[in-house]
């Protein structure tokens, strides 16, 4: 394959998904990861895109760039749904849990609504939908008010000042992108403030991200990883990544595989 072909699938893919890791791009092209890097650096010089750890991103869209519930709820389905399962097993009954705003919290919610004696706080309007529909009566669901984003989340003040009074066991956050020096990052700065809020006030965080938010820089600050308890993945998270999120998170867990501090100990 051409170097213009190359190039042309990357801007392709980037502009399809917004982020790409080098290594995916290696199985995309059927290429070395030096002919990948080199084929990024020659992109970034033609201001085609940004590189980042691990990977690129659509340059343009990177920081402030919010695309919408629809356009995300597509991508990555497959890993999403493994994510979810795995959050939901931390999860215990009669817990108060948050949920924010995100496609992956949106999956996790299906599997939620079958934890017994739960209280879920959310500022997302499709994870109340979607707990909700079983109308169960050891199952409160509580969705804070606020201006609603693209993503179909509530933010702002009026949920802030719902979120202060709580006090809850448990966080589920997803997020736009996750870099090492950044941390946790959203397009939304009304957003960044209100997952701010849910986190402050439950006595435990846990990501939800799959491994194309890894490399990911938005606009806004939410919280650095060490402030993470738990980091749920998938498997497409490479090593490196791997070893970055065990190095300021108490745990990871990888759908399918679970560790503490790097050591993987099963697969599902």
């Amino acid at each position: 394959m051409l170097a213009a072909q190359r190039h042309k699938l990357i801007v392709d893919e980037l502009r399809s998904r917004g982020a790409v890791r080098v290594s995916e791009l290696t199985d995309l092209l059927a290429v070395s990861e030096m002919t990948v890097r080199r084929d990024l650096d020659a992109l970034a010089r033609a201001g085609l895109l940004d590189k980042v750890h691990g990977g690129a991103t659509l340059r343009g869209g990177l920081s402030a760039d919010e695309p919408g519930f629809e356009a995300k709820s597509h991508r990555q389905l497959r890993e999403k749904d493994a994510i979810a399962r795995a959050a939901a097993q931390l999860v215990q009954p009669g817990q108060s849990v948050a949920v924010t705003g995100g496609t992956t919290t949106w999956r996790l919610a299906s599997h939620l609504s079958q934890v017994p004696d739960l209280t879920v706080v959310t500022n997302s309007v499709r994870v109340a939908d979607v707990l909700h529909r079983d109308r169960r009566s050891d199952l409160t669901v509580v969705l804070t008010g606020g201006v609603r984003t693209p993503s179909d989340a509530l933010v702002g003040p009026i949920a802030i000042n719902a979120i202060r009074a709580l006090n809850l066991d448990l966080l589920f956050m997803g997020v736009h992108g996750v870099t090492p020096e950044e941390g946790l990052t959203t397009p939304n700065l009304l957003e960044a403030e209100t997952n701010r809020a849910l986190l402050a006030v439950s006595a435990q965080t846990v990501v939800v991200a799959d491994h194309t938010k890894w490399g990911v820089r938005g606009l806004s600050h939410i919280a650095s990883l060490d402030e993470v308890d738990v980091f749920v993945t998938d498997q497409g998270l490479g090593a490196d990544a791997r070893r970055a999120i065990d190095e300021h998170v108490d745990r990871l867990v990888v759908a399918g595989w679970r560790g503490r501090r790097g050591e993987l100990d099963g697969a599902a």
